[in-house]
């Protein structure tokens, strides 16, 4: 005999696992630390290719009149200047890679608890 309660909880946990369910048991698989840690590693990873291209666009966009200053620029100051700006860079992009990662994980978890207490709900209803 069909239960009600049952096919409504099913198709509700089906749609779940079809649509946010799959990102969220991906983050769910790892530790908050590991997950944290290995997408703030992506994002310095992505802040150095993407300074790099910045930087190579600066130097690029008038290079001429930078190859003639270059002998009159202090060049120590310039590679300080430039190192700080990519360090500023790669600590507010890794900051801000940390809180939203940290958010995403918490809300993950919290569905991922959702979805598991469903299952369990759906597991007595069929030991009924």
């Amino acid at each position: 005999m069909l239960n009600e309660e049952r096919i409504i909880l099913m198709t509700k946990m089906a749609s779940y696992e079809e649509h946010e369910g799959r990102k969220n048991m991906a983050i769910g698989r790892y530790f908050r630390s590991d997950y944290i840690a290995v997408q703030v590693l992506k994002a310095v990873v992505c802040a150095t290719i993407s300074f790099g291209v910045l930087f190579a666009l600066f130097i690029f966009y008038d290079f001429e009149t930078f190859m003639q200053d270059i002998y009159k620029m202090d060049l120590v100051t310039f590679a300080k200047n430039a190192l700080l700006l990519y360090a500023g860079l790669v600590v507010v992009y890794s900051a801000a890679c940390y809180g939203v990662c940290a958010y995403k994980y918490s809300k993950a978890k919290k569905s991922l608890k959702l979805y598991y207490h469903n299952l369990k709900k759906l597991n007595s209803l069929y030991s009924e």
